[in-house]
């Protein structure tokens, strides 16, 4: 007999389907996790970020099997326009019939305002505002958003599963670890992208001030930086305010966008932001030039395409602010291309500043340097050339009472030896600006003046030389002290009414000369001329010059400086 046992039969493989399928589900998962832990260590070494936003996308798509991904930074938690955005997924063509980015409102705004992970079923059916037009349907949805410290700086999002499939919460796990990765990536990226540009001002506002340093006009060195600021900041008009105090300002130069000279004349800034900019000295920003009821629209009235944002930085040398300098760009033009950091531009803004300054110091030395060459070539005329042919004319006077002509042929020969001799001083003192050339022997340079003032007075001075002189007298003290020795020579001939003179040099202590004559004194009111060269050439090397003169007893000029 044989008892049957009722039983129930179980297929075999059902079981065995589902540990498979859980063992490949943890495979699965195990490597998901170490691809996210391979993206995290490539992302650590991605400092352009660009190229970073791509890399972040397509793992976060290989992470979820998500057949479309993008991640989209924001300016800040306040500011939910986009400053850019990546996309993996859609084609090129796709890209650009959508359009403009979107503009953080919708489910990008709720990861921004509730920064959290978002789970959606059906995005069509949700609150959203960023289906555009010519988007390809989507349907599930997966946001996570992408934190640096405790600022949401954008959003990583992901729409439909390749198998058709919803997001999981393992989905939103492993992507929610990536964004936070991402977010450490991103802003060490955006360090160093801030850090690179601002080297690249730090560069230009150095090649600005050798640019500055060569001669040329004030309006070209605005020029030269408005130009390269313009280029630096990807700006598509720049220009430079300036005038000597907030009250006299003008449109100086123009970059970028064409403008005369006419045109620029006609912009009135006297209620203008450039003119708060330039009293407050604090950089100003403006979202659009031509909304913004305190900016003077320069682009309207020179005639230019409309102009969006701008930033106006102030020109700050060490006297205070003397202009601004703007940078503008278009309307519409890529977020991601405008920086409204006020900082490099203000930093290079004052370094091209103060390099203008030094530029109006070193053409303000050349003026005043010109104008001290100008004075020492007409005190040289003075001292050595006209002098000299007062004494020729003394000596050719003298002519009438001479009777012998033998002493008249002398006379007239010497005259005309000094006349020589003051032509080929004029065509030096022209042409080499006054200076003489390097005296050799200043004994025998001494002697020769003297000489020459012998044939005009009746009389030969004396001549007393003490001390190491030829050491003590530089080339370029040397000829100084022959056009005092010349000018005094001079007043002795000329007004003195002398029978002697005697001639001291000293170079004992510093260099002295000493002209004494024994005539009738100085009278007590002088029209100083060749007195006062020959103190201004003691005070220029910080000496003085002395006089002492009784009537009748004679007048003594001793003329003094430090040796060398």
């Amino acid at each position: 007999m044989g008892d049957h046992l009722g039983h129930v039969e179980v297929p075999f493989d059902d079981p065995l389907d589902e540990v498979v399928g859980r063992v490949n589900g943890a495979l699965e998962e195990r490597q998901r996790w170490h691809l996210l832990l391979d993206a995290v260590v490539s992302m650590a070494a991605d400092l352009s970020l660009d190229d970073l936003l791509d890399r972040i996308v397509a793992v976060a798509a290989d992470l979820a099997w998500a057949k479309y991904a993008a991640i989209s930074v924001t300016g800040d938690r306040t500011d939910h326009r986009l400053r850019s955005s990546v996309t993996l997924g859609m084609s090129t063509e796709e890209v650009a019939r959508i359009g403009d980015l979107p503009e953080g409102r919708g489910v990008l705004a709720r990861l921004i305002d509730r920064p959290e992970p978002l789970r959606l079923n059906d995005i069509v059916a949700s609150d959203s505002y960023e289906f555009l037009a010519w988007h390809p349907p989507m349907r599930s949805f997966l946001g996570v958003p992408v934190r640096t410290r405790d600022d949401v700086i954008g959003t990583l999002h992901l729409t439909d599963k390749v198998d058709g499939s919803e997001f999981t919460e393992q989905d939103e796990e492993i992507v929610s670890a990536l964004a936070a990765a991402a977010g450490v990536a991103i802003e060490n990226a955006r360090l160093h992208e801030e850090a690179a540009r601002r080297q690249r001002w730090l560069s230009a506002a150095a090649e600005v001030t050798t640019l500055l340093a060569r001669p040329g006009e004030e309006d070209s060195a605005l020029q030269v930086v408005a130009d390269r600021a313009r280029d630096l900041a990807s700006a598509d008009a720049a220009w430079v305010v300036a005038g000597p105090d907030e009250a006299h300002l003008s449109l100086r130069v123009v970059s970028g966008m064409p403008a005369t000279p006419e045109k620029m004349a006609e912009v009135d800034l006297d209620r203008s932001l450039a003119r708060s900019v330039v009293v407050s000295g604090v950089s100003s920003t403006v979202e659009d030039l031509g909304s913004d009821s305190h900016a003077v629209n320069v682009a309207t009235q020179l005639g230019w395409e409309p102009l969006g944002p701008m930033i106006m930085v102030p020109l700050r040398n060490a006297h205070g602010v003397e202009g601004v300098v703007a940078l503008a760009w278009r309307r519409g033009t890529d977020p991601a291309v405008i920086s409204m950091d006020p900082t490099p531009p203000t930093l290079f803004a004052e370094q091209a500043a103060l390099a203008l300054q030094i530029a109006r110091s070193r053409r303000d030395e050349q003026r005043l340097a010109l104008l001290e060459d100008r004075d020492r070539i007409a005190r040289d005329l003075h001292d050595l050339v006209i002098q000299r042919l007062f004494a020729v004319g003394l000596g050719l006077q003298g002519l009438a009472r001479l009777s012998d002509p033998g002493a008249v042929s002398d006379r007239i020969e010497h005259a005309v030896e000094d006349l020589d001799t003051t032509i080929r001083d004029i065509r030096r003192t022209i042409f080499a600006l006054g200076a003489m050339d390097t005296v050799t022997d200043i004994r025998a340079a001494v002697a020769e003046v003297v000489e020459r003032a012998a044939r005009t007075l009746t009389f030969r001075p004396e001549v007393h030389i003490d001390g190491p002189l030829q050491s003590r007298i530089t080339d370029e003290l040397a000829p100084e002290l022959l056009a005092v020795l010349t000018e005094a020579l001079s007043n002795v001939a000329r007004h003195a009414r002398a029978s002697a003179c005697e001639v001291e040099i000293s170079a004992a202590h510093g260099v002295l000369l000493c002209v004494t004559d024994d005539g009738g004194g100085m009278p007590a009111v002088v029209v100083e001329s060749g007195l006062a060269n020959m103190r201004h050439r003691a005070e220029q090397r910080g000496g003085h010059l002395t006089l002492t003169s009784d009537p009748g007893d004679g007048t003594t000029l001793a003329w003094w400086v430090p040796g060398s």
